[in-house]
């Protein structure tokens, strides 16, 4: 993580070395925040609930259930009182002043216009019809809104440098989360060599683990429910020396508190299971970002890459 970035993330405290610090006033600092506090870097601590609560909240940008504390509480299905807590620990005066930082970021969320012509496509009775190819396309086009304007540039940029340098990097994602591990495998091994899955070959998560060294990079991928297995070999591989890249949902998940860095991926459809979609985009671009960080070895690693394609005819 980058000086810079670490004196955004640092709140301002108030005179006196033993004031609070002064609680954030955009939506950007509260993101920030969340991921300090995630990883225990934090000036405060919230237990699993509240951490759990911020998470959300954070994810309801231009929802209504924002302009009231009683709608709010019913939105994340908990007590009023624990959104006034939470607004307190987090520094401010109480509900109103958080609220206010809320409702200042706008109320017209990305992809809100879909959201409501999707709702309106299924209630029209045609859901197993276009109108379910429609809402699903539009929430997912609201996703990656949300994933562009929420994308934090600096954690996205600390990944991107972390997996460009990396001697080598391990991609771990099981059940939905394998076909992501496996695309951006074969995506950044047209870049450069030594990018493998986490016990791809069946020889054992341990044995994966223990051959990387510090310096070496784990990508860990999983939204909620989290995946067991994902964070406890996370948090194996943080113990082990090995840097952490978590691509995941929310600062509140299990796999950013080892993390160096963090891209975080909205996900909620009416999809039967969690969607991939803006993660495959996020894998992408993560992808592009790697290639960018020594463009000449990227063209050399294409260029080889094309005059093996044509010495073993594999394209016609």
């Amino acid at each position: 993580m980058t000086k810079a970035h670490r004196s955004r993330s640092t709140p301002e405290r108030q005179s006196g070395t033993d004031a609070p610090p002064a609680p954030p006033q955009t939506m950007a600092g509260l993101r920030e925040l969340m991921l300090r506090i995630g990883r225990d870097e934090a000036p405060i601590a919230l237990g699993p609930k509240a951490r759990d609560a911020l998470a959300r909240i954070l994810d309801l940008r231009g929802d209504p259930a924002l302009l009231s504390i009683t709608a709010l509480a019913d939105k994340l299905e908990v007590n009023p009182s624990t959104i006034t807590r939470l607004a307190r620990n987090l520094g401010y005066a109480g509900f109103g002043a958080f609220q206010q930082v809320l409702l200042d970021a706008s109320m017209a969320a990305p992809g809100d216009f879909y959201t409501r012509q999707a709702q309106v496509a299924l209630e029209s009775g045609d859901a197993s019809g276009l109108g379910g190819v429609a809402r699903l396309c539009h929430e997912n086009q609201a996703n990656i809104d949300r994933f562009l304007e929420h994308c934090d540039i600096d954690q996205f940029q600390t990944a991107t440098e972390l997996m460009a340098r990396a001697p080598r990097v391990m991609v771990h994602g099981i059940r939905q989360f394998h076909a992501f591990a496996s695309f951006l495998v074969y995506g950044l091994r047209m870049i450069r060599s030594d990018v493998h899955l986490l016990d791809g070959s069946n020889l054992g998560t341990a044995e994966g683990i223990a051959a990387m060294t510090p310096g070496d990079v784990l990508v860990s991928a999983s939204c909620a429910p989290y995946s067991a297995q994902v964070a406890d070999t996370a948090q194996a591989a943080a113990e082990h020396g090995v840097s952490l890249v978590a691509v995941t949902d929310r600062a509140s998940s299990p796999l950013v508190r080892h993390s160096q860095a963090a891209v975080l991926v909205p996900h909620d459809t009416s999809f039967l299971s969690n969607s991939l979609t803006t993660f495959i985009l996020a894998a992408e671009c993560l992808i592009n970002g790697c290639a960018a960080v020594d463009a000449e070895r990227t063209k050399q690693a294409l260029a080889e890459r094309d005059r093996m394609i044509k010495r073993l005819g594999i394209e016609i």
